[in-house]
């Protein structure tokens, strides 16, 4: 006996489009919440493009700092070619300044150790090339710089500038500061090599002008060599840098402003790798 097919009613095809389609918890349940948009935003790879403008700054950046500390504590925090040259002569005797040689060499150290440090910090947070490391980055940079600029404001440290006290009197809190300072520029390098901008080490001139000067396309028409251009840009904001360092620091005879001015710039930057306007958006389409 055959068994008679099941009749459908037209309620029943209606039901199953209805149960066919999504319901509206399970449509929001796609769209990624604020978390994962903000992983998402931060997890992103930066392009080699958009590091131009931070470290060209970061140029100036190089030139306020050592333009102001060599004249207050007599050596560099970023340019290390002369603080080695300042031990060679420390070592033999010759350092114009009691114990100036272990200035140098306290720079030098600080600066070796910030490089192997931010290298590891980024590898460690997943990549040079990543959002969050730059962003950390910078924002460590600028910390630094904002605690050597809080010490020498507290009065711990001599701010004042030029210095009143005794050449042969010997602070060794002053490697506080230095200490600081070179740390946090060896950061900028580290980006610099990370982000694929190697023509802007933002601390070293020598090399830069070399390979300016020697570029066989130096008098190309301006939109034909962007590498000379930045290493240009870079050689001039540096320049500047320290013309500034120098002014603001015998304009107000002290060395504070120009801390302060330095970590100003450091935390523009670490907002720019922010990426506010992106951001924005992102969460003006998951509202």
């Amino acid at each position: 006996m055959q068994e008679s097919p099941v009749s459908s009613t037209p309620g029943d095809s209606t039901v199953e489009k209805l149960e066919s389609q999504p319901t509206p918890a399970s449509e929001q349940s796609n769209i990624p919440n604020a978390r994962e948009r903000l992983s998402k935003h931060f997890s992103t790879k930066v392009e080699t493009s958009a590091g131009y403008i931070p470290l060209l700054v970061c140029c100036f950046a190089t030139g306020v700092t050592d333009g102001t500390v060599y004249n207050a504590y007599g050596t560099f925090v970023s340019m290390q070619t002369g603080n080695t040259i300042f031990v060679a002569l420390g070592t033999s005797g010759q350092n114009n300044r009691p114990y100036g040689w272990a200035r140098s060499l306290c720079s030098i150290g600080c600066f070796a150790i910030g490089c192997i440090t931010f290298a590891r910090l980024h590898n460690l947070i997943g990549g040079p090339r990543l959002r969050r490391t730059v962003l950390f980055s910078f924002a460590l940079q600028t910390i630094c710089v904002v605690i050597a600029a809080a010490i020498v404001q507290s009065g711990i440290l001599d701010g004042q500038y030029p210095s009143m006290r005794d050449p042969d009197d010997v602070n060794f809190t002053e490697l506080a500061a230095v200490a600081l300072l070179s740390f946090q520029a060896a950061g900028q390098i580290v980006n610099s090599r990370g982000l694929g901008v190697g023509e802007v080490p933002t601390v070293v001139i020598t090399s830069l002008v070399c390979d300016l000067v020697s570029d066989e396309l130096l008098f190309a028409a301006w939109n034909k060599n962007g590498k000379r251009n930045r290493r240009f840009v870079g050689f001039v904001l540096t320049l500047l840098g320290g013309i500034a360092g120098g002014w603001i620091s015998k304009s107000t005879g002290q060395v504070g402003p120009c801390l302060w001015f330095l970590a100003a710039i450091k935390a523009c930057i670490t907002l720019y790798w922010l990426g506010l306007v992106p951001l924005q958006r992102l969460m003006r389409k998951g509202a």
